[in-house]
């Protein structure tokens, strides 16, 4: 799958190149060629910056897994996680880290979930009886990933800030609902592919359980203003994670452990997943780089805009859709035409809040499975893709449903 996709980018980026070289854009061989040289150093910078982000959790997590505090996270989440992935033992090692990992997206904590994420598919590697074909667990591991929910995406709000919102916090609910239908969806797409049963007792109380403390907490964000909710969601986001470092800490020293020795040997493996990542996003990254200095996706775009106006619909939500389609691809590309947006129509206007849903809908698919997989040297990831696109166009289309419902 990933060798078709990394093909088709470039058969489609050349087809666009050579369109506008016979209208008249020759600018458009420099564009393209910049774009190569510059998404080879931009993988090169993100594999070095995660270097000691990377080792700092690796290290911290080898020290939690000694001192059996990642184990209370497993235990926690265990009973609903081992019936989603049933190849994967009970008791294993990788529950404590999926569940740390699916809790800072949650909570919103960026610069761990990486981190975690990636010792999460390290753990199930080592269940992969082909290493370099991903197994059903590290696919539904990596869909609720790239479709994840968080709770106080206080990101959108900063910009929307920046911006000169109204209210920032306005568009909270709106992006709860649109990723909540991303993941939803995903689930539902890697359970109907994999053959998972999600009618048990078990998962349904879990559902419940969940829903009902996203809707606890929506309800109780919700009496607050946009400068408490950005204050509380730091004030959680670092309590926690200071929690949870001086919890690994002072538990391994309560049980003997040789807590310097143990974090030295974690950030050694931190370190070395860092630098393995550098070719598979280097690969991925290039793909995208010319497939966006191509133009295609702006010819998608009018492609877009010609089939609604055909069919006489309201064509407001094209003006974000720069957004929704940038959002699988780069991140940063995304973030860049969600700011766009809201420069040229207006923060609080209907295109700038569904680029600001959209933004905060889903995660970027492709530098996921790239960083993800090519952790661990995965190179066929079988239905995982299709998967995390089926979740990011659920999300969109969440995100455009619940704009029009909420803005008119």
């Amino acid at each position: 799958m990933l060798n078709r996709v990394w093909l088709l980018f470039f058969i489609v980026a050349a087809i666009s190149v050579t369109v506008q070289l016979i209208d008249g854009n020759t600018e458009i061989l420099s564009d393209s060629v910049t774009a190569m040289f510059a998404s080879a150093k931009l993988a090169a910078d993100i594999s070095l910056g995660l270097i000691g982000v990377l080792a700092l959790w690796m290290g911290l997590m080898q020290v939690g897994e000694k001192a059996g505090v990642v184990n209370l996270f497993a235990r926690a989440f265990e009973p609903l996680l081992s019936r989603l992935m049933p190849e994967v033992p009970r008791g294993h090692v990788a529950y404590g880290s999926i569940s740390m990992n699916l809790t800072a997206n949650i909570l919103g904590l960026d610069n761990a979930a990486t981190p975690l994420g990636i010792k999460a598919m390290h753990d199930l590697q080592g269940l992969n009886p082909i290493k370099t074909v991903a197994t059903n667990a590290q696919i539904l591991f990596l869909v609720l990933n790239t479709s994840s929910v968080t709770l106080v995406p206080v990101t959108v709000f900063l910009y929307r800030a920046q911006q000169d919102a109204a209210n920032p916090a306005d568009v909270f609910l709106p992006i709860l609902l649109a990723t909540c239908a991303s993941t939803i969806v995903g689930l539902l797409v890697v359970a109907t592919v994999q053959r998972i049963s999600l009618f048990n007792s078990v998962i349904i109380a879990y559902a419940g359980l969940i829903i009902g403390s996203l809707m606890a907490g929506v309800a109780y964000l919700m009496t607050l203003s946009a400068d408490a909710i950005g204050e509380m969601s730091m004030i959680m986001g670092n309590g926690i994670l200071l929690m949870l470092v001086f919890s690994f800490i002072f538990a391994a020293g309560y049980r003997k452990v040789a807590v310097y020795d143990e974090f030295v040997e974690g950030a050694k493996q931190g370190f070395n997943q860092a630098i393995t990542l550098i070719p598979y996003l280097i690969a991925m990254l290039l793909a995208i780089g010319v497939l966006r200095a191509s133009g295609a996706l702006e010819y998608a775009l009018q492609v877009l805009a010609s089939l609604v106006s055909s069919f006489g619909w309201d064509t407001r939500f094209i003006d974000a859709m720069p957004t929704a389609l940038m959002k699988p691809f780069s991140g940063s590309g995304a973030r860049a035409m969600m700011l766009e947006t809201m420069n040229h129509h207006g923060v609080d206007s209907f295109a700038g809040r569904l680029a600001a849903i959209l933004q905060g809908s889903t995660e970027t698919t492709f530098y996921v499975l790239a960083v993800y997989f090519g952790s661990v040297g995965i190179r066929n990831g079988r239905h995982a893709l299709g998967c995390g696109l089926a979740a990011d166009a659920a999300g969109i289309s969440a995100a455009i449903a619940v704009c029009y419902w909420f803005y008119g």
